[in-house]
């Protein structure tokens, strides 16, 4: 079994904006310190609206920082635009899939109808392992 994580940015039901994408880019870039759960907590926890100015590139930074990143290789990665494309990527493949929502999850291709039911997911983990 595998677990992928993809971004998709949507605020109030709509598309997210440039902040929640320099978010997700820079979840990317603590994932190359072994940090990306860590960091997405930071960002969940410090989330407002979108163009508030909790996701301004300090800021983020400042989040990376506060983890005990190597600073200089987070913002290289950062400043950068590394993740930009893959971002992106994401947010078309969600798109494409139907996404309006997060969390959204899929399990072996299939949609989970409530993805915050551990009974939902214990049946179709179950069924997918077998007997």
């Amino acid at each position: 079994m595998r677990l992928e994580f993809r971004h998709f940015i949507v605020i109030d039901g709509n598309r997210g904006g440039n902040e929640s994408r320099r978010a997700a880019e820079a979840s990317e870039c603590a994932r190359e310190q072994g940090r990306f759960w860590q960091y997405h907590a930071i960002l969940f926890a410090n989330a407002g609206g979108e163009g508030a100015g909790n996701f301004r590139d300090a800021r983020l930074k400042a989040f990376a920082e506060r983890l005990g990143l190597d600073q200089g290789q987070f913002n290289s990665c950062l400043d950068s635009g590394r993740y930009a494309a893959a971002v992106r990527e994401d947010e078309a493949l969600a798109r494409s899939l139907g996404v309006d929502r997060t969390p959204t999850v899929f399990i072996n291709g299939q949609r989970v109808t409530n993805p915050i039911d551990f009974e939902e997911y214990k049946t179709r983990i179950d069924a997918l392992l077998g007997p």
